[in-house]
């Protein structure tokens, strides 16, 4: 089979590709140039490279710098402005890893994109008898990639190989390491790549007009001030500067972003919990659609705890609405945050968060 391997220049997609080409595919090794300028024998790009050439793969860098400004960069700013909290990973692996690139590698007569994320993928058929492939956990829980893939679709899902899903970061580590690869001992990737300092405040200030405002508690009382609402999100603690201490003591935390009057609301840790979800832009990754009732397991984050809930109708919501009631309340949940409903490890659904309760 003629493989697109995605080289980021991490350890995790130098063995991929590497098991790809012991596997007898036809291997094309592609280092995708998206926040910075492509080309260069040193960064990421010049990882990527040094690995192609260890593996005796030929290689390519192909530049999606204006699709990943378009469709994550642009989305990422926006939806902070709109007191939203984005997960750029999802946004990036939906629209870019597999959609601009698998089109790039179809167009080229490819037959499939390979990448080194911990995630399965395990033939099936519906319930009419369809051939479907489903989307399943990674066996290492610590790296478990599936909810940030949990945004693809069918036509993605056929077209991808994840050789990494049967195995712990320990064990690939260690191979890389035999292997001779360049980068067995290279550290894991930011979470968010395109800010390089990890300052999310200071990168969305750069971006948009700040407009400082009033940092409220739940009764509406000012407790504070903030130089401006962006790059707040719900759950946060840290760097509040409150000038008035809560009547009870209890730590405070924010609670709502309200940027269109440049307001902070903060509250105590009960004002967190909620146990009623619904989401938008759902996808059904194995292309099968569950029944309100039916049980799942709901994760709110990229590595957080996956919590037993059903599926319940949303109040005028229509068929792109997901609505979920869990058995316990989570803490902490955003707007813009995206829920993956698991039954076992197979993702059922997705949908990015439009409203809690």
């Amino acid at each position: 089979m003629k493989v697109v391997a995605g080289l980021s220049g991490g350890v995790d997609s130098a063995v991929a590709a590497a098991r790809l080409r012991d596997a007898g595919h036809d291997v094309l090794a592609v280092h995708l140039a998206l926040a910075a300028p492509p080309g260069g024998a040193s960064g990421e790009a010049g990882d990527a490279a040094q690995v192609a050439q260890a593996l005796g793969l030929p290689f390519e860098i192909w530049d999606l710098r204006q699709e990943f400004q378009r469709e994550v960069v642009d989305p990422f700013v926006a939806e902070y402005a709109a007191g939203r909290t984005p997960n750029p990973c999802l946004r990036c692996n939906e629209t870019i890893k597999f959609a601009a690139l698998l089109d790039r590698a179809t167009g080229r007569g490819f037959e499939a994109v390979g990448s080194g994320h911990y995630a399965r993928l395990v033939p099936a058929t519906t319930g009419a008898g369809a051939p479907v492939v489903q989307l399943h956990r990674g066996v290492d829980p610590t790296k478990d990639q599936a909810y940030v893939l949990a945004v693809l679709d069918q036509g993605a899902l056929a077209r991808c190989v994840f050789p990494l899903g049967e195995s712990t970061k320990a064990d690939v580590r260690d191979e890389a390491a035999r292997r001779g690869l360049p980068v067995a001992a290279k550290g894991d990737s930011l979470d968010v790549c395109f800010i390089d300092d990890g300052d999310t405040r200071g990168f969305l200030a750069a971006r948009t007009q700040a407009r400082p405002g009033p940092i409220l508690d739940v009764d509406g009382q000012v407790v504070g001030e903030h130089a401006g609402a962006l790059g707040f999100t719900v759950g946060q603690r840290k760097g509040l500067a409150l000038r008035r201490p809560a009547p009870d003591g209890q730590p405070r935390y924010v609670v709502q972003v309200r940027p269109a009057d440049g307001v902070v609301v903060v509250g105590p840790p009960d004002a967190l919990q909620v146990s009623h979800l619904s989401g938008s832009r759902v996808r059904w990754p194995s292309g099968v659609v569950a029944d309100v009732g039916t049980r799942v397991g709901i994760q709110v984050r990229a590595h957080g705890e996956e919590i037993p809930g059903r599926f319940v109708a949303v109040p005028g919501g229509g068929q792109d609405t997901l609505g979920v009631r869990l058995d316990r309340p989570v803490r902490g949940v955003a707007c813009g945050q995206t829920m993956v409903a698991y039954d076992g490890t197979r993702v059922v659904a997705s949908a990015v968060i439009d409203a809690t309760r």
